[in-house]
């Protein structure tokens, strides 16, 4: 039998799964990031993102997988991909932000690749909305 966790990389201390703190668990947190935030849409997915008002806690990221995408193992399948996904993209969010990130029927057979480059695109195209205008000098 393993004598490692399961939960961390081997060889390493950084750990496989979301943290804790970044989890959203309450409903008025998704409500709150569903319809007062901004959106941004792709085949396999949708985030939506908002902002706490006068919170400086950590970033808040729930996912949301309904019946459409697939039976229950699917399901569970696609929300391990999106937690791991986006817990290499979680320093990415500003202090007092919520993401709820729901997805999309394709989402079922889409590989992981397809789903994390949609995730940058949508997470770019959000984050880029929190930018003053003119503050960008790259030309986008």
């Amino acid at each position: 039998m393993p004598t490692g966790d399961r939960r961390t990389c081997p060889g390493s201390r950084r750990s496989l799964v979301l943290p804790s703190g970044s989890r959203m668990r309450r409903g008025d947190d998704f409500a709150g990031a569903i319809r007062r935030g901004s959106r941004a849409g792709r085949p396999t997915l949708v985030a939506h993102f908002g902002m706490r008002v006068d919170s400086d806690d950590p970033p808040l990221v729930g996912f949301v997988v309904s019946r459409a995408v697939g039976g229950a193992v699917i399901r569970n399948r696609v929300k391990r991909q999106l937690r791991h996904l986006i817990r290499d993209r979680l320093h990415r969010l500003p202090r007092g932000s919520l993401l709820v990130v729901r997805a999309n029927p394709p989402a079922a057979s889409a590989r992981s690749e397809r789903i994390a480059a949609e995730l940058d695109v949508a997470l770019d195209r959000l984050l880029r909305r929190l930018e003053p205008p003119g503050a960008r000098m790259d030309g986008r």
